[in-house]
Parts: C-alpha cells; structure tokens; sequence
C-alpha cells in the first residue's frame, strides 16, 4: 500500500552540508519524492509540528532548533516521499531519534549528536505513523505544492488575500 511521509532536514543537517547524503542515503529506499521545499519555520509552524512535546522542559530549546536559531540556519527542506510501506522504510533508514541509541549506519547515527544541554541534533525528522504523517503533510504544504493526490481536497475563492508576487 502506498503511504505518504514527510521528511524535514533539519538546520544542523544544513550547516552540516548534509543534503546530499541524506538525499542519497533515502535513495535507497527506492521511494518517489512528490513535494520538496526549502522553509524558514515561523514560531507556529514549529509550536504546531512538536504540539505534542508542549508539555516538556525541552519544548523551547526544540522550537529553536527547528527555526534554525541554534545554527544560524533559519530554515529547513521539506519533502514529501511517497510509496510503498514509506514510513518504515524511511524510519529504518534515519535510525532511533536519540542519535546515540541509533545504529552506526543509519543517517541519525551517522550523523546526529546530543549536545550538552542535551537536545537532540538529530538532522532529520521522520513522520512516526500514518496519521501523524497526514497531520505534519498538511501543515507543512498545501495541496497544490504536492504532485499528487494524498488526500481530499476542496476548491475555496479567497478574496482580498495578499500574495507576494515578483516586481
């Protein structure tokens, strides 16, 4: 069955130069990727991704993580991959999300640390679940960012709605 899962490269995985690798490590799992997109993560959008860590001492260090501002990277990529079984296989292929507790040879413990205040830089986040995957997708891009239908979609009119357009 095919699935959807959202990937985020996280700023250390930026500062780090770790694109390319990330991108060829996930290769392997053979996948389509179906949206991709570089961020600058407003407060909301990251209070919004990590909702459910809100309650946690960490949750201001985490926000600023993921807007960059603990890496001088304000943004991220964002990528939607898509097909069969993808958030096992793009799960397996990251590693444990405590980058020392991750096998060697996954992109978290190849690549990831915990720092001294003990966050961690994990360099890529993995949708868990299926349901937390159509949560993070929808927040993350609109349906028009992704070149195929995940989910149901409506047409609305906006009217009076600023856009920035090229001068």
């Amino acid at each position: 069955m095919s699935q959807a899962v959202l990937i985020l490269i996280k700023p250390d995985g930026l500062k780090k130069s770790l694109t390319g690798n990330i991108l060829t490590r996930l290769s392997e799992t053979k996948l389509e990727i179906v949206a991709a997109k570089m961020v600058r993560v407003s407060k909301e959008l990251a209070e919004e991704h990590y909702q459910h860590l809100k309650d946690r001492p960490f949750f201001p260090e985490i926000i600023k993580y993921l807007r960059g501002e603990l890496h001088d990277r304000r943004k991220v990529m964002a990528m939607i991959y898509w097909g069969k079984d993808a958030i096992k296989k793009c799960r397996d292929l990251a590693g444990a999300t405590n980058p020392e507790e991750a096998e060697a040879t996954s992109i978290r413990g190849s690549y990831g640390r915990i720092t001294t205040s003990g966050i961690y830089e994990n360099v890529i986040h993995v949708s868990s679940n299926e349901a937390e995957a159509e949560r993070e997708i929808k927040l993350w891009f609109s349906p028009d960012e992704i070149i195929v239908d995940l989910y149901p979609t409506k047409e609305t009119v906006e009217k009076e709605c600023r856009h920035k357009a090229w001068a």
